[in-house]
């Protein structure tokens, strides 16, 4: 399994601007949307703000044997109740899933920033709970809180 996780320069925004018409795709089971009358879905809102924020948005761009094959966008989001990180989206393409990619990715991810995070899937993504959930709980060794709230669960550690 070898992969590389790449912080994406502002030259990768048109490539994670394009992965994001096959997450949208397999997103849409889940949520309504649908194409527009262009046969493409929607532009991702605030992806551009990814290299403006750059202390609190976090573009990751992932490939493998120079083939792209997913991206990951984090966010820093701060209250005055508390400061922490958030999966924002997380994509790998079908045909690179069930091969430990997306568990290494993700640790990798939770390693580069470093403090409290907060993850969370749609209640009906059930898939996404189970992945998510083995993920967490075996980078920390079970050390985080699970919870349901406004139609999502959300687990709650630090890195």
């Amino acid at each position: 399994m070898n992969y590389e996780l790449i912080q994406a320069s502002k030259k990768y925004e048109d490539i994670i601007r394009n992965l994001m018409q096959f997450y949208i795709y397999d997103f849409s089971e889940f949520v309504k949307c649908d194409v527009e009358d262009d046969g493409l879905f929607g532009a991702y809102p605030y992806l551009e703000d990814y290299w403006k924020e750059v202390n609190h948005r976090f573009p990751y761009i992932i490939k493998q044997e120079d083939k792209y094959i997913g991206f990951v966008l984090v966010r820093f989001i701060e209250s005055e109740e508390r400061n922490y990180y958030s999966i924002a989206e997380f994509f790998i393409m079908k045909k690179y899933r069930k091969e430990g990619i997306g568990k290494a990715v993700a640790k990798q991810i939770f390693d580069l920033h470093k403090g409290q995070w907060e993850v969370y899937q749609l209640e009906s993504n059930k898939q996404a709970q189970v992945f998510w959930n083995k993920v967490i709980n075996e980078y920390t060794q079970g050390e985080f809180k699970d919870r349901i709230e406004n139609s999502r669960k959300i687990q709650d550690f630090y890195s």
